[in-house]
């Protein structure tokens, strides 16, 4: 299939509740996880090669790994493998989504070069089979690939569609450098030391207000578990995050485990208008308007398709 390519258009996430239990035996923590994906995407485009390759463009390209730790590469390697085929692909990212900033933007990756693997090798993978991979890949990744709405729990790889009544309009905020997502939990644990820290669950208020699609019924259940850890690691956040609700936003939090902050707003003109007032602070390197909810992974070009 020489000259044939695939590309796949993946979504970034906000996590609109993050509720973390206490570490458990294996390191990872239970955690009660509402997603929703995000109009922020990465583009994977995938192509026969001599052998595995990895390449970036876009903002921030030059912080992702080209090496066989990114999930992109760990994706195609997983499906070869399961498959007895040799990875001999190159993988092309155009990275949109903010690099370390808490979006699932390596996670995206994971899911978007799977799928594209899987049409490229037209290997017919059902559903199942890629979110089977995608939970070894990362606790993310599965979310990644579905989009939508969903409710994840254990490490929030075990996945739960939820309906979505209407659009949310979204601000981030995007930081300067990132945070690490391990650096930031092993600092929830220090705070938390000797604490009761409850069982992770879903809050049917928020659960409510998805479905009925109402941003002023969301904004008060918003809440994010990690958020004192990525502040207490990044302490000017705070700024920012004051920054979007004096503009008008009706909630903030901290996107994950940070650094990018999400602030939902009523409709599209009180986004610009509090993406602006997030410019102008200087608070943030760039603040992007968007939607919610996205589609997943989806397969936007298939040149495979079109020569068989």
């Amino acid at each position: 299939m020489s000259g044939t390519e695939v590309t796949v258009r993946v979504p970034a996430k906000v996590n609109v509740q993050l509720a973390v239990g206490a570490a458990r035996a294996d390191g990872f923590h239970d955690l009660a996880n509402v997603f929703l994906a995000v109009g922020l995407y990465d583009e994977i485009t995938v192509t026969p090669a001599d052998e595995l390759r990895v390449t970036c463009a876009g903002p921030d390209a030059h912080q992702v790994p080209l090496d066989t730790t990114n999930l992109a590469a760990r994706a195609a390697l997983a499906l070869a493998e399961r498959h007895g085929i040799e990875p001999r692909v190159h993988i092309h990212i155009d990275k949109d989504i903010p690099v370390a900033g808490g979006m699932a933007g390596g996670s995206a990756d994971g899911a978007g070069a799977l799928l594209a693997c899987d049409a490229l090798w037209s290997l017919g993978s059902s559903e199942a089979e890629l979110l089977a991979i995608c939970a070894e890949l990362g606790s993310d990744v599965p979310f990644s690939l579905l989009g939508g709405a969903a409710l994840g729990v254990g490490r929030g790889e075990r996945l739960t569609p939820l309906d979505v009544g209407g659009t949310f309009h979204w601000v981030f905020a995007v930081a300067d450098g990132g945070l690490s997502t391990p650096a930031v939990y092993a600092e929830f644990d220090r705070l938390t030391s000797g604490t009761d820290v409850p069982p992770p669950t879903a809050d049917p208020a928020l659960l409510t207000a998805l479905r009925t699609g109402d941003p002023t019924a969301l904004a008060p259940t918003l809440t994010n578990d990690l958020q004192p850890a990525a502040l207490s690691l990044r302490p000017s956040l705070a700024t920012t995050l004051t920054t979007g609700t004096s503009a008008g936003a009706l909630a903030a939090l901290v996107s994950g485990s940070g650094p990018t902050t999400a602030f939902l707003t009523k409709d599209e003109e009180s986004a610009a208008t509090v993406a602006d007032a997030l410019l102008t602070s200087g608070n943030c390197r760039t603040a992007r308007v968007t939607s919610s909810p996205a589609a997943g992974a989806r397969v936007v070009s298939d040149s495979v398709a079109e020569t068989r």
